[in-house]
């Protein structure tokens, strides 16, 4: 059994759910891949760190994030800032020789991410970004029957992701409406995880167009305030999509969508079938085959369950639920196994680059209301 020893950089709710997806990982998984050892945690609020030592089991806190990146009793550097403060930490830890866990979005620019996984591959350390929903069993499911061929040759991938949580104009701005702090809306936010299951499942997107709108052009300063700011970023966006493999992309995310709570959805048209899923009903997948010839065909519900990849650690039976918090378990235990054993993994830098190169290239189309090119991929040298 190795010990893998963390530094938390930032203790707020995703650094929370971080270090609860570590526990059940050494709970679900066993001790084989890595046991967590929870060394330090900094956060710019202080009070916030030292309750993480106290509620969620760290040794000790620091007062910034320069003493964990730099700590010799800490192997991986765990990331759950706020966006803009990604690139500094994880450069600096890369530079340090630390293993690197980032929460998504991996930077604000599609260059600072490239830079970030090219020091990365130099380093030969293990560099994983949280796309938490490439690692949703049903994911796999679909990518699984992509390649198998059952679905025939791939037309159209069509998907949404929506909230209403910024659907009320009295909710004070925050930094995810200033670019320099985000780097986008609800491109970033949310409609990011369709780009990493689309491209995870389909492959890369080469060419985007797309049109974006601020709903809400100014908010108050704080709560209660009569004083506005303006809101710098996208409420809303809709993104038409070439992908490398030929097929075509509808993708659009709200943070206003009236009434959505978390539905993100999506479907995979092919030539000898078709596969639909939601996360608001996250252990089904809605299948569809050309080649069942009874009268009453038509889309048959699958039940996620121990034969579907990542799904046997949580139940022996199928249709029992699975939830948010489980795919990060996943995600923790793919990095634990990459650290101790050599494992591949999906959602490394480079990953988080093309993510990134392709949020680029969509602000741009939108800015400019004209088709973008997304930069031919390229191995990260």
């Amino acid at each position: 059994m190795k010990e893998v020893r963390i530094g938390l950089v930032g203790a707020g709710w995703m650094g929370k759910a971080h270090t609860n997806a570590f526990l059940n990982a050494l709970m679900l998984f066993g001790p084989e891949s890595g046991k967590p050892v929870f060394e330090v945690v900094a956060d710019v609020n202080i009070e916030a760190a030292k309750m993480a030592c106290e509620k969620m089991g760290f040794t000790r806190w620091a007062s910034s994030w320069e003493e964990v990146v730099t700590d010799k009793n800490v192997d991986v550097i765990d990331i759950a800032t706020p966006n803009a403060f990604h690139y500094e930490v994880a450069k600096a830890a890369l530079e340090n020789g630390k293993h690197v866990y980032c929460e998504k979005p991996l930077t604000l620019s599609e260059e600072q991410s490239k830079e970030l996984a090219e020091l990365a591959k130099q380093k030969g350390v293990v560099n994983y970004v949280g796309y938490n929903n490439v690692m949703n069993p049903a994911s796999a499911y679909i990518k699984e029957l992509i390649s198998s061929g059952k679905l025939g040759n791939i037309m159209k991938f069509s998907g949404t992701y929506d909230q209403d949580g910024l659907l009320d104009p009295s909710l004070p701005i925050t930094w995810r409406h200033i670019n320099k702090h985000s780097g986008s809306g609800a491109l970033g936010d949310l409609g990011s995880h369709l780009l990493s299951i689309s491209q995870f499942i389909l492959g890369d997107i080469t060419s985007v167009s797309a049109l974006s709108k601020i709903v809400i052009p100014k908010r108050p300063k704080y709560e209660g305030s009569s004083d506005l700011a303006d809101v710098e970023n996208d409420d809303l966006i809709t993104i038409l999509a070439e992908y490398e493999n030929g097929a075509v992309g509808t993708i659009q995310s709200s943070r206003v969508a009236t009434g959505r709570k978390n539905y993100l959805t999506f479907e995979i048209q092919g030539t000898e079938g078709s596969v639909y899923y939601s996360l608001e009903r996250m252990n089904e997948v809605n299948v569809y085959f050309v080649s069942d010839n009874s009268a009453d065909r038509g889309f048959r519900k699958v039940f996620l369950g121990p034969d579907h990849k990542g799904y046997n650690a949580f139940y022996p039976a199928s249709g029992i639920a699975i939830g948010y918090n489980d795919m990060k378990v996943l995600e923790v235990h793919e990095l634990l196994s990459a650290i101790t054993e050599g494992k591949s993994y999906t959602c490394d830098f480079e990953f988080g680059w093309k993510i990134d190169r392709t949020v680029s290239a969509i602000l741009k189309s939108a800015a400019e209301h004209k088709w973008i090119q997304v930069k031919k991929a390229v191995e990260v040298v």
